[in-house]
């Protein structure tokens, strides 16, 4: 699979498979955090990981993390956003914004003074989008898929 950026961007990008269709055993009943209840009956159903994360399947693309700049939004190097371009950028959402030419995930904020990209992460500074600077949100950031730590 190719993906849709040079190879020196920080992610590497992949389109939603409008075909996929593997399906995973469900349980229906969610799993406490606490103690099990032993009267509960679990359902097994079936789950198409596809469906659940793909609403837009022809504007929605995969993209691979690379750097920890928004570590405290529980997104690391390595995890996998599933990105949707059919989404409108608000305030507060996490999107994917090309800014000079290079690739970034950040917090959007939108006030009267402008756009600021935000990071979750106290060492890296947030970004104040100017009019000189080349600058698009490629899309919104819809969940985040990691192995868990």
């Amino acid at each position: 699979m190719s993906t849709l950026l040079k190879p020196n961007y920080p992610f590497a990008i992949f389109p939603a498979d409008a075909c996929a269709s593997t399906t995973l055993p469900y349980f229906e009943n969610s799993v406490p955090a606490g103690f099990p209840s032993p009267a509960d009956d679990y359902l097994e159903k079936a789950l198409n990981l596809h469906e659940l994360l793909v609403t837009h399947p022809a504007a929605t693309f995969f993209v691979k993390v690379e750097g920890e700049s928004m570590c405290d939004a529980g997104i690391h190097s390595g995890d996998i956003l599933v990105v949707d371009r059919s989404l409108e950028p608000a305030s507060g959402k996490i999107v994917i914004a090309a800014l000079n030419g290079e690739f970034t995930v950040k917090r959007i904020s939108l006030d009267s003074s402008g756009v600021l990209l935000e990071p979750a992460n106290c060492a890296y500074a947030a970004l104040r989008v100017t009019a000189e600077m080349d600058f698009q949100v490629w899309g919104v950031v819809t969940y985040v898929i990691h192995r868990a730590r």
